[in-house]
């Protein structure tokens, strides 16, 4: 999956915290992560991605991802939540 896919997406969740949330009660269909993150902060999400068989996808930075979700500032991570 692509960013426009983020960018297109009804449902979508935006930073680490919320998109943690979102792939712990099982709604998150796909988990973006800034690979320009510190791994501190997307180290427990993505362990959390792989115990419940969430794909993830790497992007070059915070800022694409804060862009596909029209915010202003950079994001480190963001997921498309199912239907």
């Amino acid at each position: 999956m692509t960013l426009e896919a983020l960018k297109q997406a009804e449902q979508r969740t935006v930073g680490v915290k919320q998109t943690q949330k979102a792939v712990a009660r099982q709604a998150a269909e796909v988990v973006y992560i800034a690979c320009d993150a510190d791994e501190r902060v997307t180290g427990k999400l993505l362990e959390l991605c792989e115990a419940n068989h969430v794909p993830t996808v790497t992007t070059e930075s915070m800022l694409e991802i804060g862009r596909a979700c029209s915010i202003n500032v950079k994001a480190a991570a963001a997921a498309v939540l199912k239907p």
